[in-house]
């Protein structure tokens, strides 16, 4: 399996947009979704800044301001835990420590090869707290029986 995209591939992305800066971010979504390793590449903010007429710079501080975009490679399922304080309070370390313990999944850890974590800012689930996505679905209210049932979904 090829894990780049080649720059037919993303100038193929690009063209569906106009090159106003405005549509910017729906292209890094898009890339970053067809990249094997789910992450922005040099070579993917090279061409975008290209066809947007900006700078690198501009587009590495739009990749890295979202918590959403990556530079680094990811794996099939990215959780995103919330760390927000209503999260926090309800739970979400305990969640940390479960994905660990019992998953050994952790944050930064390469090994996993389906997931990978990260800590990120209020999902806007503060009602059902804690909460997590995995790449676009959000799940809420966590135990670790749930937790249970949404990785062997995702593995099987």
């Amino acid at each position: 399996m090829q894990n780049k995209l080649t720059i037919q591939e993303i100038k193929k992305v690009l063209l569906k947009y106009n090159n106003s800066r405005d549509n910017l971010i729906n292209a890094l979504h898009e890339l970053q979704d067809k990249h094997t390793l789910n992450y922005i590449s040099n070579q993917i903010m090279d061409e975008c800044a290209s066809y947007f007429n900006l700078t690198k710079a501009q587009v590495y501080g739009v990749v890295t301001y979202y918590s959403m975009f990556s530079t680094k490679p990811k794996n099939k399922y990215r959780i995103y835990l919330c760390k927000s304080p209503v999260c926090t309070n309800m739970g979400s370390e305990d969640i940390l420590n479960y994905l660990n313990d019992k998953h050994k999944i952790s944050l930064d850890n390469t090994d996993n090869e389906l997931f990978s974590l990260e800590r990120v800012e209020c999902l806007g689930r503060c009602g059902k707290a804690p909460s997590m996505m995995i790449n676009k679905e959000v799940y809420t209210e966590l135990s670790p029986e749930k937790i249970d049932k949404i990785l062997n979904d995702l593995k099987s």
